[in-house]
């Protein structure tokens, strides 16, 4: 990366009162391997620095209101300026506790905290807020649930969505739930029982999410329908966007809430198409911001109606599930009638309150380990980063979180490949589960050769993708210049594959450790620390050790400790709550087994 590009590149970071969205609209920047890159996703900042190459993800829905993942400066004024200069020369002096750190001060203002033996180094800067929202997702059923073999009375269920959460199948009979490479099925095989399938994620607010589905028969003796819910409490309290297909063929659309079983039309159904044979798809769409909800429906394979057939105002639910509601009416003759989705997708969403953390610490490494000696070289390097706002471990670990915009390299070993922008977790089996197994340059899709000499190959299953110890590889090992190994390592000085390894032999100092009989305490956790997991999450089914691995962020607005990590539920890196509370307090899975904190 030229440093003209580096240049221009953080002029866009410094601007005042910047906010880095993490996706949308226009990115650009073009990362070097090594501690010197210096990328960031300045997504609607109109960039291109020479030799970058950009794919940027669609922008949100128009007037959708959603927040996507971000990392916000607050504004750089004259006090950041002025606090750049510093005295010399500057002050060292080793702090009491374990493990021996040496505080850097200026003028008795701390400028840097060093820790002995470890090379992330913790500096003040500008505070940031680093924020993380809803993934969008389109779950288009491409899997095999369960396994044929099964007899057919347990084939029930939907599996996992790929937007995080599985689904939750409810009433009347679970076996009228499957799922076929394509589709997912809904029999109703009685009348006036509803079937629900939602995705559990019960913190989204504003949304816009569609449906495709279709009926295998045009029903006798009374209707069926299908609709799209959103704000979804439970199976009795509910909004959704619903299709009656009558006994004449024809397909009649209204928007109603139900509440505590009682159902209010939202406004006057319309009859959207006569004649419509069986087997005809159709698609639901719903946009819901604050109180106000639009919606519209057509047969998939027209036009998209550049309006909305309801819009319509209501403050019934707050946030909720989105998914699929099917009914046959009392008097339907000709059960049983068939519902097959082919796809549910969620463009854009708000979750009611987004985790956030804020604090004005930035994490950088140095190029050897701190051996506790104070020289005019490492004051070289600590003067050189006083300010800076060059991307640092923990804009780096939000450079892959949901909506992250696709960054390419320039120039080195990566050069044409992309080495920033959002993540996912690994690739189906045909169950619908994900595989591990994806490391740094399994995102990028290449080869690559270790320092020791062993070379490993892209998997073409597995760009894009990162587990929880590939993304603590890319964001320490590729973009910070820490060593790698290929697979083990014992020899404290590179970062191994697994995250059991990491517990024993990542290079750095450890900061606390289980004693086996509750949580470590890590009174010195800091921002950028490794937190290992003896979690059971699958990620080893070898050992009943450290499974999961995560980069410590901060505290966020409720005062609890959050950190980073991919994870195969939310199908990617995060910071949020979905499927198990990414915190190290409380009593979630992941505060009750926390086991060890590595300083790298």
């Amino acid at each position: 990366m030229s440093n003209t590009s580096r240049r221009s590149l953080l002029a866009v970071l410094a601007a005042s009162a910047a906010t880095i969205p993490l996706g949308g609209g226009t990115a650009a920047a073009s990362p070097a391997r090594g501690t010197a890159s210096a990328a960031q996703g300045a997504a609607r900042a109109a960039v291109t620095p020479a030799g970058a190459s950009v794919a940027p993800l669609p922008p949100p829905a128009a007037g959708m209101s959603t927040a996507r993942s971000a990392v916000t400066l607050a504004p750089l004024n004259a006090d950041h300026f002025s606090g750049l200069t510093l005295t010399s020369p500057l002050t060292a002096t080793v702090l009491p506790g374990t493990p021996d750190r040496t505080e850097i001060t200026s003028g008795g203002r701390r400028v840097a905290l060093l820790t002995h033996g470890a090379r992330t180094v913790l500096l003040p800067g500008p505070a940031r807020t680093f924020t993380e929202n809803k993934k969008p997702f389109v779950d288009d059923f491409q899997r095999t649930l369960p396994d044929p073999s099964l007899p057919a009375d347990e084939r029930k269920y939907w599996g996992t969505s790929p937007g995080g959460g599985s689904w939750s199948t409810l009433g009347p009979v679970d076996t009228d739930y499957s799922v076929e490479p394509g589709t997912g099925i809904i029999n109703l095989t009685t009348d006036y029982a509803s079937r629900h399938a939602s995705v559990r994620d019960g913190e989204i607010t504003d949304v816009d999410v569609r449906s495709v589905a279709r009926f295998d028969k045009v029903p006798t003796g009374d209707a069926c329908s299908y609709g799209l819910s959103f704000g979804y409490q439970n199976t009795h309290n509910n909004y959704r966007a619903r299709l009656s297909f009558t006994t004449s063929g024809s397909v009649q659309f209204r928007v109603e809430k139900e509440v505590d079983d009682k159902v209010t039309q939202l406004d006057t159904a319309v009859t959207l198409a006569d004649d419509v044979p069986a087997g005809t798809d159709w698609t639901i769409r719903v946009r819901r911001e604050g109180t106000r909800i639009r919606a519209k429906a057509w047969r998939s394979a027209d036009t998209e109606p550049s309006g909305w057939a309801f819009d319509v105002t209501d403050t019934t639910f707050g946030k909720g599930r989105v998914g699929l509601r099917a009914l046959a009416n009392s008097g339907c003759s000709n059960l049983p009638v068939k519902l097959s989705v082919s796809r549910f997708q969620v463009d854009a969403g708000n979750w009611a309150e987004p985790p956030a953390v804020t604090h004005s610490d930035w994490v950088r490494v140095l190029p050897e380990p701190f051996d506790g000696t104070w020289t005019p070289e490492l004051e070289g390097i600590v003067r050189g980063w006083a300010g800076s706002t060059s991307p640092d471990v923990l804009a780096y670990a939000a450079m892959f979180l949901g909506g992250a915009a696709p960054v390419v390299a320039g120039s080195g070993p990566a050069e044409g490949k992309q080495v920033m922008g959002e993540a996912g977790y690994g690739y189906l089996n045909p169950e619908g589960y994900r595989y591990e197994g994806a490391d740094f340059h399994e995102y990028m899709h290449t080869g690559w050769t270790f320092p020791d000499g062993d070379h490993t190959g892209p998997s073409s299953k597995q760009v894009g993708n990162l587990d929880c110890s590939g993304y603590t590889r890319m964001v320490y090992g590729y973009h910070m210049g820490v060593p790698l190994a290929a697979g083990e390592d014992t020899s404290g000085t590179v970062l191994p594959r697994r995250s059991r390894d990491m517990a024993e032999y990542a290079p750095g100092v450890r900061i606390d450790r289980t004693d086996g009989t509750a949580p470590p305490a890590a009174a010195q956790l800091q921002p950028g620390d490794l937190v290992l997991f003896n979690a059971d999450s699958g990620d080893d089914q070898e050992t009943a050790t450290v499974d999961h691995v995560g980069i410590y962020l901060g505290r966020d607005g409720d005062g609890l400790r959050r950190f980073l990590s991919s994870r195969k539920t939310v199908n990617g890196p995060t910071m949020s709550d979905l499927g198990g509370n990414s915190l190290l307090d409380g009593t979630g899975t992941y505060a009750r087994t926390l086991h060890t904190v590595h300083r790298i």
